[in-house]
Order: structure tokens, then sequence, then C-alpha cells
């Protein structure tokens, strides 16, 4: 280590050089992706827009970032309220319990990114620099034209009123397609059993 130091010295690295090459090092590992020479956006057959692969991607591959405007719970609610009963499109994402990414502000390509009930995607929240990152990876090789997917897993409550939940419905076109975008169970059963474990435990 202290011939490494010394040849160090003699090249004019100081330690304060040293560490901004390290925070710059830092600053690029932790920038936003916002695109990919891996995908494009264009009209979808499922719906809308989608996100194609135009060059092989592997399992595996970090394709790109679900950016947008960071806001509350609160505020999304307020910002969609007014959206007809009629239409269940937005751009959220939950990151958080605190925070929802409004793709509609600011996004990127990843919003067009459709459901799938046989994706080939998943979505990783990961924390970054002290805030929760959603970031798009793929799951299995993806060939050049192939519409990426991902399952929504959409949450929802058994209260909730049936036709609200059916403007929730797929059209991936999957063999095992089930029909809808939310979650196979509803939010309000999936905590209730935790609950039910821990009371038989006591």
């Amino acid at each position: 280590m202290a011939k490494q130091k010394r040849r160090d010295t003699a090249r004019g690295t100081s330690s304060k050089a040293s560490k901004s090459k390290s925070r710059s090092a830092a600053a690029k590992k932790n920038a936003p992706i916002v695109s990919s020479p891996l995908v494009e956006a264009r009209n979808s057959r499922i719906h809308g827009r989608g996100v194609y692969a135009i060059a092989p991607i592997k399992k595996g591959t970090r394709i790109i970032e679900y950016l947008g405007q960071r806001i509350t719970h609160g505020e999304a609610d307020r910002r969609y309220e007014k959206k007809g009963e009629d239409d269940g499109h937005t751009f959220l994402f939950i990151a958080s319990h605190r925070t929802v990414i409004d793709a509609g502000v600011g996004g990127n390509d990843a919003r067009f990114i459709n459901h799938s009930c046989h994706p080939n995607c998943e979505t990783a929240i990961e924390e970054v620099g002290g805030r929760n990152r959603v970031f798009i990876d793929a799951i299995r090789d993806i060939k050049p034209g192939e519409e990426l997917g991902y399952d929504y897993q959409l949450t929802w409550e058994s209260t909730d009123d049936p036709r609200e939940l059916a403007l929730y419905a797929c059209r991936c076109g999957a063999k095992r397609c089930r029909g809808t975008m939310l979650d196979k169970e509803p939010l309000d059963k999936q905590e209730a059993k935790p609950r039910k474990r821990q009371r038989r435990k006591h």
C-alpha cells in the first residue's frame, strides 16, 4: 500500500483530487437511466404506445428507469381525482409509502411499457442516494421486435366498485392471460394474512 501511495503522489494526484474523482464516479453510477439504445417506443397492438426491443437484450439486463415527477400520495390523489370515471389510465408508480412517481410529468419512455400476464421484464425498487428509484430489468432474453411488458399487479380492495375494476381489463394476448392488470388478490385480504399468522403464534 505504501508503494502505491508514493506512486500516486509522484503523478501529482492529491487526496482532494481522489475524492473529487470518487464523487464523480458515484454521480455517474447514480445518474438516472433516461433512455436506452436497446429499446424504442412506438404504437402497440396491446394499448396505445408500447416499448419494443431494437437489439437483443440478455436476461438480467437493466434496461431503463421509470422517471417522472416525484410527488406525495395525497398530491397524486388530488391530481387525478377529476379524471373521468371511465378513464383508469395514468402514469403513476408507487415508489414507497411516501412517494409516487408521476411519469405524466417529465417522464421517459418507460411509462409506455404495457402490462403483460406473461412478462419479459420486472420492476425493481431500490434505494439510491437516500430515495427509492424504479428500474426495469429483463427477466429473460428478449429478441429484437419483441414488446416489453411487466406485470402491473395493480392494488385493489374487495370493496372496490366492480365497474371501476373492469377498467383495468388486460389485452396482452398471453395464452394464460388472467384478463386483468389487477393483482391476483385484493390488498385488504393480503394485509389480513400476516395478522392472522401473528394471532396464531400467541
